[in-house]
Parts: C-alpha cells; structure tokens; sequence
C-alpha cells in the first residue's frame, strides 16, 4: 500500500486549501483514512479521520472550519481547510488501514500506512 499527499502550500491566514491523498494498492474492502498534522516542536496530532461505515472525526480545533471526504470510486481522500489560521500551520501526513476502533479514541496507534506529507504554512 502507497499513500501520497499533495496540495499543501503557503496562504494567508482566512485563507483555503485542499489536500488530496492517494492510496495505491488497497484492496481491503473496508477502510479507515485520515489526515494528522505536526507542527515544530509538537506531537503529531489528528486532525480528521472517515471510514468506510460514514463514521467521521474531527481534532477540536479543526471543528467547523475542515472537512474530511473520499472519492467513491478512487482510493483519494481530500481535506478541505477553511478559514486557516497560523496555528494550522504544520506537515500534514495522510495514514491509511483497514479499519480504525471507536472515533473517540483514534489515533496514530490506527494506522499502519502513511505518506511523506504535504507542508501547510499560514501566515498572519
């Protein structure tokens, strides 16, 4: 299994970005993607997670402003980021499994396949 992020980049702070993830070489049935972030001198934090049975998951401070989708018919998941902050500045990794326990409780623990990441830089 492959998975490679793309869209990040360098906006101001009000501003949107798309990041797309593509997953190569899946072929589980069910699934379980989501989107993490580190910022420097930070711990890996989640961001938003989807899986197959439409359960959805968002990082408190993202509430409101991300949204977490999946193509039907490819293996992509998107995240789209409104109103950014500097605060969301960081890398954004995609990770990939066949299935994630409670949504309360996911985690990096959840996921065996990741990206390199894409950078995401807000600046006020």
């Amino acid at each position: 299994v492959q998975v490679a992020e793309s869209g990040g980049g360098s906006v101001q702070a009000g501003g949107s970005l798309r990041l797309s993830c593509e997953v190569s070489g899946y072929t589980y049935s069910t699934w379980c993607m989501g989107w993490f972030r580190q910022a420097p001198g930070k711990e890996r934090e989640m961001v938003a997670v989807r899986d197959s049975r439409t359960r959805t998951t968002y990082g408190d401070s993202v509430k409101g402003r991300f949204t977490i989708s999946k193509d039907r018919t490819q293996n992509t998941l998107y995240l789209q980021m409104n109103s950014l902050k500097p605060d969301d500045t960081g890398m954004y990794y995609c990770a990939a499994d066949r299935e994630c326990g409670p949504m309360g409780w996911v985690s990096e623990a959840d996921f065996n396949y990741w990206g390199q990441g894409t950078q995401v830089t807000v600046s006020s």
